[in-house]
């Protein structure tokens, strides 16, 4: 095999890894256009924007300013933060299987959003507060469990897994002692909806996607290095600990902020880190792919739950009926195989 070979089988995967990556960003355009523009009454694309340039427009100047875009915004900053958040862990623990949902995070998230909501009667704005800071301590509690004589991806998901299962345990436990008002809402929450999505919810998490977004889809050396093994990236300069803790750190807090202002959507931090390797393929980070994707199957689920049956669905048990199955797939071939991701 020639330079000139090897040199032209690499532009030959980047085309094809640019061109993947354009055609999901224009899905998710076309998602996003089409939340916009689909409701109990169609609004044209030309009214849409000129609603988002400010004009004022009969009827659309609040049904797609106040109610269609604070939710569609919400849907596409949400997904992408589950995206590389999913994809973050499971490149870090080299294990499809190493999702936040899996793991017990989003347990943690929910189980402190049930009590503040429950138990103390506090607000939404509470409620998120609660659930952003569970997150962060639930992650930690696990990193540091972990931590024994060294780093182990498994021995973190096994222990991720055992305290979500006592967190899912008091979440139950909280609902059967919640009056029936308090249960309806607890539950919207848990399930993962974007209804009453607005401007105060969004705002923070566009803050956090702008600011960690970058930071980790920057990252694509460390954590190439890192998918190696800590023996073989140690020599190439990067340290290890440190990187790891601050990479999960960022993932935590992307998790944290799309969880506090959407709910857990189930399944979407696990499913577009998977999806995203199968669709661009081996070689470059997949944070961006990941990002674009976990923004896809919101919007796309979002408006599956609330147009193709006679009831409207949130979207995170639309999101749960594909993710299940999903998540079945990965262990039968992991099983099989032993792959990773």
């Amino acid at each position: 095999m020639t330079l000139d070979s090897v040199i032209a089988g690499r532009r030959s995967r980047f085309r094809r890894r640019a061109g993947i990556i354009a055609i999901l960003g224009i899905a998710v355009f076309v998602a996003y256009a089409v939340t916009l523009m689909v409701g109990q009454t169609f609004y044209s694309p030309g009214e849409v924007v000129q609603v988002i340039l400010g004009q004022q427009v009969p009827g659309a100047s609040f049904t797609v300013g106040t109610l269609r875009l604070p939710r569609a915004t919400l849907g596409l900053l949400a997904g992408a933060a589950f995206g590389l958040a999913g994809v973050t862990f499971q490149t870090l623990l080299r294990n499809p299987l190493a999702s936040p949902d899996v793991i017990g995070i989003s347990a943690g998230a929910s189980a402190a959003a049930v009590f503040a909501g429950v138990t103390l009667g506090l607000g939404d704005r509470e409620v998120s507060i609660f659930a952003l800071v569970a997150a962060l301590i639930t992650a930690g509690t696990i990193y540091l469990l972990s931590y024994k004589a060294g780093f182990s991806g498994i021995r973190l998901i096994l222990i991720g897994i055992g305290v979500g299962a006592m967190l899912d345990s008091l979440i139950t436990y909280l609902l059967s002692r919640a009056a029936a008002w308090d249960l309806q809402v607890a539950m919207q929450w848990l399930t993962g909806s974007l209804n009453g999505a607005s401007w105060e919810r969004v705002l923070p998490l566009l803050v956090v996607v702008a600011l960690f977004g970058p930071l980790l889809m920057g990252s694509s050396r460390s954590f190439a290095a890192l998918h190696l093994g800590d023996d073989s990236a140690a020599p190439l300069g990067v340290r290890t600990n440190r990187t790891r803790l601050l990479m999960i750190l960022a993932a935590v807090i992307l998790l944290a902020f799309a969880t506090a202002a959407s709910g857990p959507i189930a399944f979407v931090a696990f499913m577009a880190g998977p999806i995203a390797a199968r669709i661009v393929g081996p070689g470059g980070s997949l944070m961006l792919p990941a990002a674009l994707v976990g923004a896809l199957l919101v919007l796309v689920a979002d408006l599956i739950g609330q147009f193709a049956f006679g009831t409207r669905y949130p979207v995170g048990v639309i999101t749960g009926v594909l993710g299940a199955p999903y998540l079945i797939y990965l262990l039968i071939r992991n099983n099989r195989a032993g792959g990773s991701l």
